[in-house]
C-alpha cells in the first residue's frame, strides 16, 4: 500500500479505528523500511465542542500531531430526510480528498478493518442485490493521482478493542446529529431501529457462534467468484451475462 516518496493523509474521525491507524502509521514511519510522508488528518465536519475537544486530548496523549480541518458537513446533511448516512460519507470523503490534495498528499488512509469489510460485503448482497466489497486500495475517480489505501482491512474489530482496553482508552462514537437524535430517544424509551450496519453485526455474531470460520469465509468469498456458475457481471462498467458464452460452451 505504500511506496518511496508517497505523501499519506492519514485520515482522523476520533474513532478507535482511525486513532489507532494514526498511530500505527506513525510507527511504521518510524521504524519501517519505506520512506514516506504523513499528513494526520482531522476533518471536522461540525462536532459538538466536547467530541473535538476529545479528539484533541487523545491526539495529545497518543503525541499524533494532528492537522484540523473545518467544514459544515453536518449541518447540510441533517436536513437530508433520504439517505443522510450515505450523503455524509460521500461529502466527508470529498472533503478528506480535497483537504488532502491541498496538504500534497497523493494517497489518503482510511481506518476501515477486516470487520467494515465482511459487513459491506454482507450487506450489498443482503440490501443491494449485487455481490461489492470494500477494496484495500483503488483509485479515485473524481481526484485524478489520488489514491485510497486501507492499512488496517486484515485487523478485527475485537483486537482493536483488546488495544483500546489495554490501554484505557476513550474514543468517540459516531458523532453525527442523526446518532445524536437516536441516542435521545433511546434514553427516553423510544423504540429505534437499528442500522444496517449493525444488524450485520448481529448477523455475523449469530453465523460465528454457529461456525467460528464464517467470518474467513464471507471475506474469501469475493476472491472465490466462479464466473463459470454466475447468472452475470459487470467489468469495466459494462454488464455481462451467462448468455452471451451459453452456446460456446456446449
Amino acid at each position: 500500500m505504500l511506496k518511496a516518496g508517497d505523501r499519506v493523509a492519514v485520515c482522523i474521525s476520533g474513532g478507535k479505528d482511525s486513532m489507532l491507524l494514526a498511530k500505527c502509521m506513525q510507527e511504521i514511519k518510524r521504524h519501517g523500511n519505506v520512506e514516506f510522508e504523513a499528513e494526520y488528518l482531522v476533518m471536522d465536519p461540525g462536532y459538538h465542542p466536547a467530541n473535538r475537544r476529545m479528539i484533541e486530548e487523545n491526539a495529545r496523549l497518543m503525541e499524533i500531531p494532528i492537522t484540523i480541518v473545518e467544514s459544515d458537513i453536518f449541518n447540510i446533511v441533517v436536513k437530508e430526510d433520504d439517505s443522510p448516512c450515505y450523503l455524509c460519507a460521500r461529502m466527508r470523503r470529498g472533503c478528506l480528498y480535497d483537504s488532502a490534495r491541498k496538504l500534497g498528499c497523493n494517497k489518503i488512509a482510511l481506518g476501515h478493518h477486516f470487520d467494515d469489510v465482511i459487513e459491506t460485503t454482507l450487506m450489498s448482497m443482503l440490501y443491494g442485490g449485487q455481490v461489492n466489497t470494500m477494496m484495500p486500495k483503488l483509485h479515485s475517480r473524481n481526484f485524478k493521482g489520488m489514491e485510497l489505501i486501507r492499512p488496517l482491512y486484515f485487523v478485527k474489530e475485537a483486537d482493536i478493542l483488546a488495544w483500546k482496553e489495554a490501554n484505557s482508552l476513550t474514543f468517540l462514537q459516531c458523532a453525527c446529529r442523526f446518532t445524536e437524535k437516536i441516542k435521545e430517544e433511546q434514553d427516553a424509551g423510544e423504540e429505534v431501529k437499528s442500522s444496517k450496519r449493525q444488524e450485520m453485526k448481529e448477523l455475523i455474531s449469530y453465523f460465528r457462534r454457529q461456525n467460528p470460520n464464517i467470518e474467513n469465509n464471507i471475506f474469501k468469498s469475493t476472491e472465490n467468484v466462479n464466473l463459470d456458475v454466475c447468472l452475470g457481471y459487470v467489468k469495466n462498467g459494462e454488464r455481462h451475462h451467462f448468455m452471451e458464452e451459453y452456446e460456446d460452451r456446449e
